[in-house]
Order: C-alpha cells, then sequence, then structure tokens
C-alpha cells in the first residue's frame, strides 16, 4: 500500500495546525530536545498527575515540518495516558523508525504511524525522533538541561 498521500496529509496538518505546539502554564516537567545536524529545537512540557497520567502537553521551538509534526503527533498519543504506556509507545516508535513492527503494534501509533517511511530517510530520521527521545528522558525523570540527537 503506498501512503505517501497519507503521510504528506498528516504531516502538513500537524505541521500547520498543531494542537500542542503551546507553553503550559503548570507543567511538572519540561526538557530541551536539540538537533544540531539541522537545528531542531523543541521544548517539550508535561503535566503530569501524581497517579502518573500525563494530563497535559505541549511543545514550543522552531524545527522542519517532520520534528514539529512528530512532536505534536506524539503529544496527540501520550495525553491521557500513563507513563508506562507513553514508554511503551515510544518503544513502538522508535522500532518503527528503525525495524518492522506487527500491523497491531503500527495500528497502537495512530496517526504517528504516517513517519513510518522516515526509516528510509537517513537523514531525516533526528528530526522524526527528537521529540520522543525528550519524551523518554523526561519520562525517565533524567534531571538534564536538554538532550541532543547526536547521543542517539
Amino acid at each position: 500500500m503506498d501512503n505517501r498521500p497519507f503521510y504528506n496529509e498528516v504531516l502538513t496538518e500537524h505541521n500547520i495546525h498543531p494542537t500542542h505546539k503551546i507553553k503550559l502554564m503548570k507543567a511538572t516537567s519540561e526538557l530541551r530536545g536539540v538537533n544540531p545536524s539541522c537545528g531542531d529545537d523543541i521544548t517539550l512540557q508535561l503535566s503530569v498527575g501524581a497517579d502518573g497520567i500525563i494530563e497535559d502537553g505541549g511543545f514550543t521551538g522552531d524545527g522542519c515540518a517532520i520534528s514539529q509534526a512528530s512532536a505534536d503527533m506524539m503529544l496527540d498519543l501520550v495525553i491521557g495516558r500513563s507513563v508506562e504506556e507513553a514508554l511503551k509507545l515510544k518503544d513502538t516508535f522508535l522500532r518503527m523508525i528503525k525495524e518492522k513492527i506487527s500491523e497491531e503494534e503500527l495500528d497502537s501509533l495512530e496517526e504517528a504511524q504516517a513517519l513510518q517511511d522516515i526509516s528510509h530517510m537517513p537523514s531525516r530520521v533526528k528530526c522524526a525522533v527528537l521529540g520522543w527521545h525528550t519524551l523518554e528522558e523526561i519520562l525517565n525523570g533524567n534531571g538534564k538541561d536538554s538532550v541532543s540527537t547526536e547521543d542517539q
């Protein structure tokens, strides 16, 4: 199946009209993610409740269409889920970019599966995974001021 039209439509929509490109007023955690090779720079904010549910999320910053759309899709997917579920989705997304995953796993990524073909564009992989690596660092409680995709 050729999913290019789906990819283009989803990517364009999340880039032009991002739902979560906002600064949260009551974030419980915040971390900057940087892709020095192309200039993508986001600050991811999350509000995680005492029960471990991601109640809200937002990001600010600049970057290419792929980095911005991927961060927006990621937040669509993880808000309302537990930290454990979000980390599992992050693992699934990163495996989708690096290797084959099952149809069930692919379906669990909802619109983020539109980025599956990024694996065929090595120079864009770091753009697509920036938000996801930043999410991982926040949820694992790492106290860094920023995360870089150069380290990945």
